[in-house]
């Protein structure tokens, strides 16, 4: 369930870039493109944060956390690279 929840923050997140691209910048589709490609790092970092909790806080081992920090990390990063593709033609 926390993987469901820390992945729903994630595209959580997006929307956020997303809304602050659309309302900083010009409103076009090159400024959406724009916040989805600076998601995608800003959200490696979210994911990692979630990863050296679970290591440091829960007690898990990095090779157990690693598989669930990849599948956190990938699926928002997954869309807002579509989204990047999508718009940033």
């Amino acid at each position: 369930m926390h993987t469901v929840m820390v992945m729903g923050g994630g595209f959580a997140l997006l929307v956020v870039f997303l809304l602050a691209g659309r309302f900083m910048g010009d409103g076009s589709a090159l400024a959406l493109a724009t916040a989805a490609k600076w998601f995608i790092p800003a959200w490696f970092v979210g994911a990692g944060i979630n990863m050296a909790v679970g290591v440091i806080k829960a007690g898990y081992s990095v090779a157990e956390e690693l598989p669930i920090f990849l599948l956190i990390f990938a699926v928002p990063a997954v869309v807002a690279g579509l989204l990047w593709w999508k718009f940033g033609r």
